[in-house]
């Protein structure tokens, strides 16, 4: 049976342990220096202690006047004793200077010999030392006592035993253990409380699992096609993946930099600082256009928001497409039905006997639609903007508005260079087109006038009139903005605002100009100049024909 190996701790479990360590080892060893400290400031108390217990011996008159007498012990040792309780030291030995005891504790030592150094104190030296005496060691002090001629007539030696003072070091030790065990627990808990919390914010994982969790969220930023986009409380960038540095258009570092910063335009700036959530809401960067999802983080305040990018450009593109083909559609379903009813109106003037009436009836209907097309492909050959223009004139005389190329419109075929495709110019020249008929649907005598045509050689110009409310001056750059339109939004929920904004994308993509301006029947012009990067002597060869 395969045994499992057991779970390495989690992070906030070793860094708990660590902490506890290192609290531990901090607290011994400050008691441990404390210790120390204490006892070599308690043997300098004792030395301080003994000296003044000493000097005072030796300086009183009647010590000196005793050591006078015939018999000094009977009169010093009771009073030596009284000294050393009163004192609390642990001997007094008074001692004639050749160091033969007058006194001492032990009532048998005296008589003989002071165990322990006198020479500085015959010198009339005072000094302490620590000395292993019949008491054991202690820490000691010698005077000299001197007589009115300074002539040293005895000696004086108080002293506390070593042992006595190990005690009140071990006192003040048992107190300090106290105290640090106090700090232990209490520095134990507050670790303990900082990392449960670290522990709930990690899900418990080691650092080996949060190093392999960031290897796979950096493996999968980079791996997403679709851009990703956190924003902080502040609305500043946290993190932004690889897709969503294309989609936006942004280089270099911009975590730490305000959305309002990037450069983008307004209308997504203001998406993306705007604190409600945003579901598939479509706006234009420099070249994409892009869905847009917002989402706040919260919990109890705002904490950020996940911004989550979608390139709907080709979407968006097949959309206008099959918008024009829905169009289409329509209209040939219209024509259809008009032919059909010209039809039988040309079957029914047969049945009547009048067949030259009928013929002459066909014939016109059919001048009239060959002369439109022979109109349109006059002035423009171009095949594509040719069959833009034939389908967006059907529409228009659907919806009552009359779409006419200007005669100042000519286009060859062959003109339009490789880096200009033909879908661009659908998109350009279509949603211009739209916005026209739209103006002049309501209008007296609704009518729509487009020019195409190159001029010196080096730029298309396209331009679109109607005969609609125009547009106002202070609204000259706002009507190209994303969201921008003075309409309604329209069905399917789609809304408007959306054209313009596509057309000055594509212009601007392909380094062109695109302006609007009054037109003559007051109405609204719009002008597109997109430059012609190859084929000049063709488009030269052109302009010379006009």
């Amino acid at each position: 049976m395969r045994i499992p190996r057991p779970r390495p701790r989690s992070l906030a479990g070793q860094l708990f342990a660590m902490q506890a360590v290192l609290i531990a080892v901090l607290v011994a060893g400050y008691a441990l220096f404390t210790y120390v400290s204490d006892r070599g400031q308690a043997e300098d108390a004792a030395g301080r202690q003994a000296m003044a217990v000493a000097r005072t011996v030796a300086d009183s008159p009647s010590v000196r006047a005793a050591v006078r007498a015939p018999d000094p012990s009977a009169v010093l040792q009771p009073y030596a004793l009284r000294v050393m309780r009163d004192a609390d030291v642990d001997f007094v030995t008074i001692m004639n200077p050749k160091g033969i005891r007058w006194t001492h504790p032990d009532p048998t030592q005296i008589g003989r010999h002071f165990v322990g150094n006198t020479a500085p104190a015959l010198r009339g030296i005072s000094f302490t030392e620590t000395y292993t005496g019949t008491l054991g060691p202690s820490v000691r002090a010698v005077t000299p006592i001197e007589d009115d001629d300074k002539r040293i007539v005895g000696l004086v030696s108080a002293g506390i035993r070593v042992e006595a003072i190990s005690e009140r070091a071990r006192g003040q030790l048992t107190a300090l253990i106290g105290v640090a065990a106090g700090a232990l627990l209490l520095g134990a808990v507050g670790t303990y409380v900082i990392n449960a919390r670290l522990r709930r914010h990690t899900h418990g994982m080691n650092a080996a699992e949060l190093s392999r969790m960031h290897d796979y969220h950096q493996a999968a930023l980079h791996a997403v096609r679709e851009g990703l986009l956190l924003l902080d409380g502040q609305y500043r960038v946290a993190l932004i993946n690889d897709g969503g540095r294309e989609l936006l258009g942004v280089t270099g570092e911009v975590v730490g930099t305000s959305v309002a910063d990037l450069g983008l335009p307004a209308p997504l700036t203001g998406a993306l600082l705007s604190s409600a959530p945003r579901v598939d809401e479509v706006h234009l960067t420099a070249d994409r256009v892009v869905a847009v999802n917002t989402s706040p983080v919260s919990g109890g305040e705002h904490r950020g928001t996940i911004v989550t990018l979608r390139d709907v450009t080709e979407l968006q593109s097949l959309m206008g497409e099959l918008d024009s083909e829905r169009g289409f559609t329509q209209a040939l379903r219209s024509q259809a039905h008009e032919a059909a009813n010209r039809l039988h109106t040309v079957v029914s003037l047969i049945e009547l006997g009048r067949a030259e009436e009928a013929v002459d009836f066909a014939t016109a209907e059919l001048e009239l639609a060959q002369a439109l097309t022979d109109q349109v492909v006059a002035a423009v050959a171009e095949p594509v903007l040719a069959a833009l223009l034939l389908g967006k004139t059907a529409q228009a005389n659907e919806r009552g508005v009359e779409l006419v190329v200007s005669d100042d419109s000519r286009l060859d075929d062959g003109v339009l260079p490789p880096d200009l495709p033909a879908r661009d110019l659908v998109t350009i020249l279509g949603n211009l087109i739209d916005n026209a008929v739209d103006a002049a649907q309501g209008s007296v005598r609704g009518r729509v006038t487009v020019t195409a045509y190159a001029e010196g050689g080096a730029e298309l110009v396209l331009g679109v009139a109607d005969t609609g409310p125009g547009v106002d001056p202070a609204h000259a750059d706002l009507v190209f903005q994303r969201g921008f339109s003075t309409k309604p939004s329209g069905p399917g929920g789609r809304g408007r605002g959306l054209g313009l904004a596509l057309v000055r994308q594509a212009v601007q993509r392909h380094g062109g100009v695109l302006s609007v301006a009054e037109a003559e029947d007051g109405g609204a012009e719009f002008e597109v100049r997109l430059p012609l990067r190859r084929g000049a002597a063709v488009v030269a060869e052109v302009a010379d024909e006009r």
